[in-house]
């Protein structure tokens, strides 16, 4: 067969190309896409000074004890629409994630949870903070991740939110290589400068203790509507990715600050009140494609006393709506509401499952069903159900039975530009 001839010329097509060198620079490096890696469906927030190492299991058999004494897993299962078949097989595995890994992220408090001590105690609570989180991660009783929250960097808290990070960090590196699965937060950001000031409080902190560039990454909570739309009115938020590239782990929406900065009666403050929905959206949009991960805020209706099964309710309506939504992580607050968080979690993608691997069974084999899906749907498809896995809602050899794919290959269906960079 005789190659066709085309119009354009090698110079043409030099010439686009120099036209979108910059944009190819840009797509590498500024969006570079999830990384593959587990994200926790859930961030646990605590004074700093109520650490211990044994937290993380302690709070387990409070969220059990919870449980039992409210008729059973099962039954919460129930309380949150599931049949009787789902509930049942939730259930087993909510107690066991609550008896071997009942926290995935916890974020040791040294803004609101912690309050104003003066510098003394704030300064022996964050060289504590460091030797216990330290000992935790040598024990083995720290969740994956673990890391603090410390004060914001408006001007009457900035030099005590330094130093607490300075303690921290100086503390954990002096006790050996930091925890894989470290977690900085920098709450109440409203501008992209308070960002870039952290990125160079970092950037000293690596250089001082002789650290890899880029390990000290960072969350942002996202608290204030000037990060959603600043005074030019353009949106700070989707500039941060790009004026510190790779440095942000995530954004974290707060429910409550970011509410009453709009005058949200405290009655109606909720993660579901349209300027919740708005300022989330904004986020999604900001961090598409650029690999950092969101996380859904907090709910302060807590399952205690005579109110604990409607706050599993609304709980686990709560978490279900997030997951729905594109957000799969969310904040909790009190050990009862870990249950409530997993039943949810889990029934969400326990009930998914089958439709979504019966999908990419076909979409691998490319065998012709109801759906027919393209290569973007296919990574979503393998995305939802590599999530369910990394989370503990389904196993991989569930998975493999269902969609005819091992972990790898579900990674790399997930991600596929991380599977070509690993071939590489």
């Amino acid at each position: 067969m005789a190659v066709p001839e085309t119009s354009l010329t090698a110079a043409d097509l030099a010439r686009i190309d120099g036209q979108l060198a910059d944009t190819d620079r840009l797509l590498e490096q500024n969006y570079p896409g999830d990384d593959g890696s587990r994200q926790p469906v859930h961030t646990v927030y605590v004074p700093a000074d109520r650490f211990t190492p044994s937290l993380a299991a302690d709070w387990g058999t409070q969220a059990l004890a919870t449980a039992a004494a409210h008729g059973g897993l099962a039954r919460l299962g129930s309380l949150l629409g599931q049949d009787a078949e789902l509930a049942e097989a939730v259930a087993s595995r909510v107690e066991t994630k609550l008896g071997s890994e009942p926290i995935e992220d916890l974020r040791l408090d040294f803004e609101d949870g912690f309050g104003d001590r003066g510098d003394d105690a704030e300064d022996a609570a964050a060289v504590a903070a460091a030797s216990a989180v330290a000992a935790a991660v040598s024990a083995g009783s720290a969740p994956p991740f673990i890391g603090i929250r410390f004060k914001c960097f408006e001007a009457p808290t900035r030099a005590r939110g330094l130093r607490t990070l300075d303690l921290f960090v100086s503390g954990l590196a002096a006790a050996g290589e930091l925890p894989e699965g470290l977690v900085l937060t920098l709450p109440k950001v409203t501008t992209v400068a308070q960002v870039q000031a952290m990125d160079y409080a970092v950037s000293r902190l690596e250089e001082i203790h002789s650290l890899p560039s880029g390990r000290l990454r960072f969350e942002v909570q996202v608290e204030t509507p000037q990060l959603i739309l600043g005074p030019e009115g353009t949106s700070p938020v989707a500039q941060l990715p790009h004026a510190v590239p790779g440095r942000i782990s995530g954004l974290h929406y707060g429910t409550y600050d970011y509410s009453a900065s709009l005058q949200i009666s405290a009655e109606y403050q909720s993660m579901e009140h349209p300027v919740a929905d708005f300022a989330k959206e904004v986020m999604q949009l900001a961090v598409a494609g650029t690999g950092i991960r969101l996380s859904d805020g907090s709910t302060n209706i807590i399952p205690v006393g005579d109110n604990v099964e409607n706050a599993w309710q609304l709980h686990g309506r709560l978490v279900r709506r997030s997951l729905e939504r594109g957000f799969y992580q969310g904040w909790d607050l009190h050990p009862a509401q870990l249950p409530s968080r997993f039943a949810a979690t889990y029934a969400f993608y326990r009930q998914g499952l089958p439709a979504a691997a019966a999908r990419l069974r076909n979409y691998v084999e490319q065998t012709e069903g109801g759906v027919m899906d393209e290569p973007a749907t296919a990574r979503a498809l393998a995305a939802f159900v590599l999530r369910g896995v990394q989370c503990g809602a389904a196993g991989a050899d569930e998975v493999l039975t269902l969609a005819g794919v091992g972990l790898p290959q579900l990674t790399g269906l997930a991600h596929p530009r991380l599977a070509q960079s690993t071939s590489k």
